[in-house]
């Protein structure tokens, strides 16, 4: 499979691997697939027996083809993932996809764990690459826990104005390991900003082999695909209607997976773009323009984005399946209140806890049902992206029922110190790369 750019036709497509390592193309856009790969010989025959490993290893050589033959692949696979998904069916309308059985409790430890596997194995004959990530909360321990000891990798994780917690100072890059956390005096955009910035300036990029670990990165977002056709495999012995999938959206990566999962083979009927309070792109997905709104802090926080990164490849799969987003894609924004009130009405039906971000699809996922008349021929697949520990009070306050964190999460609540702080200027950011490699 190659990969174009979203922005201009004039640019020439490139393999993985440059994808992965260059990440942003020089006009601006960002890289998708430049065809839909049909991966049905292979998962339409899988069945509940199959393991993740198994499915990642077994359809990364199709999707990837030149870039990893099965034996990398294979490699790749088993260095990424000692954690796989878990399909919860609930009743005959809903299940949950846990998604938060990796390292750090969150859904980005598959993606970031394939990624990492990844440029290891892509740079293992050729040097050295610095992975950038703009991170927050507690996924800069997701990003340390994938890319620390990785042969021929450093990692740069920056972060904005607040605490950073679960990063083991032994591995900082000071220490002679190969992480190097940064704190921004700004917001989480300038981050985004700034790593933007350093690719797109390509003497400086290709000097010091610099790439991106966040969803710009195809090589982060493409392995979200996995997790779809493995919910699939095993819910599809039960299934006897629909299927669709509701989808918690601050940067959109996770919809534009499951997207590119129905172009490669997945026999979905439905996606639920369920969205918070902001309300990032309801209009634009209704075939509206993309105006930025004053950004609203809810309970849902991973989900208060501004400017979703993947913008550009959602407008280009707009403007390529027009159709497909008006009929197979449903936005729905859920506030605060409703966000809370799902969490204990979970809790009382089906006595399971959910984490904030999860309940603003699942509510999304029931207002959708109901306004599609989905009841009773549609299967939804809530997508569980956070461990519901990792908010306490929050559950606590929903369902009167209190919740401990799971011992294997708890280092992540350790405050640490970033080894450098800096304003948001390129200039400055860019001198302590140069520094660190």
């Amino acid at each position: 499979m190659l990969f174009r750019s979203t922005g201009s036709a004039a640019e020439p497509a490139v393999s993985f691997r440059d994808a992965v390592l260059r990440c942003l193309p020089s006009d601006g856009g960002l890289y998708v697939p430049d065809r839909a790969m049909d991966l049905r010989q292979f998962f339409l025959y899988m069945d509940e027996e199959t393991g993740f490993l198994d499915l990642v290893a077994t359809l990364t050589p199709s999707l990837l083809e030149s870039d990893l033959d099965p034996l990398s692949a294979s490699r790749v696979a088993e260095s990424a993932f000692d954690f796989e998904p878990e399909l919860i069916r609930l009743d005959d309308d809903f299940s949950l996809l846990n998604l938060y059985n990796g390292p750090t409790g969150f859904f980005n430890d598959f993606g970031i764990a394939f990624l990492a596997a990844v440029v290891e194995e892509l740079v293992k004959d050729s040097g050295q690459a610095v992975v950038l990530a703009a991170v927050r909360n507690d996924a800069g321990a997701s990003m340390a826990h994938a890319f620390g000891g990785r042969k021929g990798v450093r990692a740069v994780l920056v972060y904005p104005s607040g605490p950073i917690r679960g990063l083991d100072p032994a591995a900082f890059v000071s220490n002679g390991g190969n992480i190097l956390p940064i704190q921004v005096q700004g917001t989480f955009d300038d981050c985004q900003q700034l790593i933007s910035g350093a690719i797109c300036d390509r003497e400086f990029s290709a000097r010091h082999n610099v790439t991106s670990a966040n969803t710009i990165n195809p090589g982060r977002l493409l392995p979200q695909v996995f997790y779809y056709l493995y919910a699939f495999i095993k819910a599809k012995r039960r299934l006897s209607g629909d299927l669709a999938f509701s989808v918690p959206c601050g940067n959109f990566g996770n919809l534009m997976a499951g997207l590119y999962a129905w172009k490669f083979g997945l026999p979905v009927n439905g996606f639920v773009a369920a969205m918070n309070s902001n309300n990032t792109l309801g209009d634009f997905i209704k075939g509206g323009s993309f105006s930025p709104r004053p950004l609203v802090r809810t309970s849902s926080p991973a989900m208060d984005v501004r400017l979703p990164s993947n913008l550009g490849r959602l407008d280009s799969f707009y403007r390529e399946a027009p159709a497909v987003m008006r009929n197979m894609v449903c936005p729905a924004s859920i506030d605060d209140d409703l966000t809370l009130k799902t969490m204990g009405n979970v809790w009382r039906k089906y006595r399971r806890h959910i984490d904030p971000h999860t309940a603003v699809a699942f509510a999304a996922a029931e207002r959708t049902a109901l306004a599609q008349g989905w009841k009773g021929h549609t299967h939804t697949v809530v997508l569980a992206t956070m461990h519901y520990a990792k908010d306490m009070d929050l559950a606590y306050r929903a369902t009167g029922e209190r919740v401990s964190i799971p011992e294997r999460f708890l280092y992540i609540r350790n405050k640490v110190n970033p080894t450098v702080i800096i304003p948001p200027r390129l200039d400055q950011f860019k001198g302590v790369i140069a520094g660190c490699v």
